[in-house]
């Protein structure tokens, strides 16, 4: 089959490969129909590495799909030939002590698609587990079927926050994870999501949607304002930090209300400062998030009721053959980009 590698850093390209998986009794085969390039991919593309993970063997890309089912193992029931799908691209082991507590993304032993050294879902076909494959509505595209994935990320931050009806959250960052965190904060309960970036080209997309209030994040008066008047002056419930800057990490209790949630999402590159007795004084909750846990049957159905809506966040399409040009693009980091995706046929 097809499949786009990343041969070193720098250097990908589309080849014959042939693959090693063979479907088990619990597995489902997978034609592979859209895949979205997330951030992990293009610095890998980029650096050949994320923090510990190197790539040091050519390795196919991708981790955010949808596709058809061609394929069923006999113990598999709730899925047939024909099924539209999308798949959690980490795999755990199920007998683990953190897979046995429900926190299977936290199990050490996890395969995660396109983190070294194992293959991507970048490929004509795929052999997935049947218990991380999960039938798409009809009214659910394959596109918004693939991206699922952020979406399960964005779900999980507002799941730990513990979100209350009429809750007012900030959000700092706008890039893919910080709107759909956004969105699921609105989702699950926020009246009001104040989302902060340096890029205004970010932040116009942010506000097509009703409930986001969209600021540069340069202007810092405006955000106290709007924290104020939203707030009456309490400052707001929740705060997610999606931008890693080691910057506001140090002063993140600023807008935050006495007793608030902060959900530490984006990932400094080097260790970051925090102002500690601030936190204390207003006895502020820290929680933090890697990837997620049973998410995907909850993003579908808010997917399909409408009350999640990815749409405005499809920022390119390009064909499988046209893969290489994609990821230069992503790679070149446009402001207008939100979600770049690929479609196999």
């Amino acid at each position: 089959m097809k499949a786009l590698v990343l041969e070193k850093a720098g250097k990908i390209s589309i080849q014959d490969w042939q693959s090693p998986e063979i479907l088990g009794e619990d597995d489902v085969e997978i034609k592979i129909h859209t895949v979205g390039i997330c951030g992990s991919d293009v610095h890998y593309y980029q650096h050949g590495r994320i923090g510990p993970f190197v790539v040091e063997k050519p390795m196919i890309l991708g981790h955010e799909a949808s596709g058809v089912i061609t394929a069923v193992g006999k113990n598999v029931s709730h899925l047939k030939v024909g099924d539209r799908v999308c798949m959690e691209p980490g795999i755990p082991n199920l007998q683990s002590t953190q897979s046995r507590a429900g926190l299977y993304n936290l199990d050490p032993a996890v395969r995660f698609w396109a983190t070294p050294p194992v293959d991507g879902c970048l490929r004509e076909s795929v052999i997935h587990p049947a218990a991380f494959t999960f039938k798409l509505p009809e009214n659910v595209s394959f596109a918004e079927g693939a991206m699922v994935e952020p979406l399960a990320i964005g779900m999980q931050a507002a799941t730990k926050a513990e979100i209350k009806p009429g809750d007012i959250a900030l959000v700092i960052g706008a890039g893919t994870i910080g709107i759909i965190t956004a969105l699921s904060a609105l989702a699950g309960g926020c009246s009001d999501v104040i989302i902060c970036d340096l890029f205004d080209k970010k932040l116009e997309v942010a506000k097509q949607y009703p409930g986001l209030h969209a600021i540069n994040s340069k202007d810092t008066q405006a955000i106290a304002d709007k924290v104020s008047e939203l707030t009456e002056g309490n400052g707001v419930n929740v705060l997610f930090e999606c931008s890693g800057a080691k910057a506001v990490i140090a002063n993140i209790t600023e807008h935050m209300a006495p007793g608030a949630i902060a959900v530490l999402v984006g990932m400094p590159i080097d260790p970051a400062p925090l102002d500690i007795v601030s936190a204390q004084a207003k006895e502020i909750t820290f929680k933090t998030i890697f990837r997620y846990a049973n998410m995907y049957p909850r993003t579908i159905r808010l997917l399909s009721s409408g009350k999640l809506n990815v749409k405005p966040l499809l920022s390119a399409t390009y064909k499988f053959k046209d893969s290489v040009e994609a990821y230069e693009r992503a790679a070149e980091g446009r402001p207008t980009d939100i979600k770049i995706v690929l479609e196999m046929e």
